[in-house]
């Protein structure tokens, strides 16, 4: 067993482990809000982390140590999530009078007949949903799967970080969880907000995800290999930058006075056609033919106008995630640079938000 959906204590930090960076999040809560205490992206090795999946866990485990030694943080314990490619989860009815410690003894007698893996090769989690919608006498139970190498790799790097993994959870879900900051900046009525249905397009480095929030059951997920390093590649070809280079010009600018038109403009016209891809391969596969809002998170959706240029695409609201708005800051915070990053923080976020482990809240 593993806590992929385990109730955590007071304090966690939360750190997403991307391809090319690590962020980190502490928040507390005040008053009736949350305050960050403290928050880091520190850069990884190149290919440290590749589709989601670690590779070199000492380069990972070195720059999680410089991130919380200069973030100043206290706190040991953290929350990491695997990608939603790894994890296969089914929901099960059992009987509502069996104590924890029953369900899990029958789910490892009966999980071969869910996980198409040998089981001593998975780590296996699983949380009460509520009451069967079918009968009372029975619940809803969600269970969790994840191949041991991909929840053993990131306990190693956080070890070699200072740190112990306390939670591992999934991406998706830590979206879903971060998203019920965001949902305020646009909702009209909250009432009627239950039923909307939310794409939030989260486009990484490398990899493109899309969640799909329903407002019943788990949220859709789909992964492109698509994202911003593609830009960063394509300024250094153009300019023959090395790859430092490409990545501080494409955030800072200096560029010359073709790269708007002829490097930017394609990019962003790309970044477009994939969340509408992405949208396409979510109707083909489910009861819904549009989404009432899209939310974009991810380094490269702060890009100029791309919000505006999907929204006029697909003729749907758009918004940049920012799941800080309301949330106060601690003196040792640099707002301006929590700004710029907040697009990107939205899995750190929600992992920072198991301490209070809002689901059962």
């Amino acid at each position: 067993m593993f806590a992929f959906l385990n109730k955590g204590p007071t304090s966690i930090l939360g750190l997403d482990i991307s391809s090319t960076s690590v962020k980190l999040l502490e928040l507390s809560k005040s008053g009736g809000g949350y305050r960050v205490e403290s928050y880091g992206v520190e850069p990884l090795p190149e290919n440290a982390v590749v589709e989601k999946n670690i590779s070199d866990v000492e380069g990972v485990g070195e720059a999680i140590e410089r991130l919380v030694e200069r973030s100043k943080t206290k706190v040991k314990l953290a929350a990491v999530a695997v990608a939603g490619s790894a994890v296969i989860t089914k929901t099960i009815e059992m009987t509502a009078t069996l104590s924890e410690d029953e369900m899990e003894n029958q789910l490892q007698l009966e999980a071969d007949q869910y996980i198409p893996y040998p089981l001593e090769e998975v780590a296996l989690d699983f949380e009460v949903q509520g009451v069967s919608p079918r009968s009372d006498e029975q619940v809803e139970v969600l269970i969790a799967a994840c191949r041991r190498e991909n929840v053993e790799m990131r306990e190693a790097a956080l070890e070699l970080g200072g740190l112990k993994a306390k939670v591992v959870d999934i991406e998706a879900h830590c979206m879903q969880r971060a998203f019920d900051l965001v949902r305020g900046q646009f909702a009209d009525n909250e009432d009627d907000e239950e039923d909307k249905i939310i794409a939030i397009v989260d486009i990484g480095a490398t990899m493109t995800t899309l969640s799909v929030l329903t407002g019943s059951g788990a949220p859709y997920t789909r992964e492109q290999l698509f994202g911003g390093k593609q830009l960063t590649e394509e300024i250094q070809r153009r300019y023959s930058l090395s790859v430092e280079e490409a990545g501080l010009a494409k955030k800072q600018g200096g560029l010359p006075d073709d790269y708007e038109t002829e490097v930017l403009q394609p990019f962003k016209e790309a970044v477009v056609q994939q969340v509408t891809r992405s949208l396409q391969f979510f109707y083909s596969s489910s009861a819904y033919d549009d989404v009432d809002h899209i939310i974009l998170a991810g380094g490269t959706s702060s890009i100029d106008g791309l919000s505006e240029m999907v929204a006029a695409k697909l003729g749907t609201s758009t918004t940049i995630a920012n799941p800080f708005v309301n949330m106060s800051m601690s003196s040792r915070v640099n707002e301006v640079n929590l700004h710029n990053d907040a697009p990107a923080m939205m899995i750190a976020c929600g992992l920072a938000l198991r301490s209070f482990d809002l689901r059962r809240g």
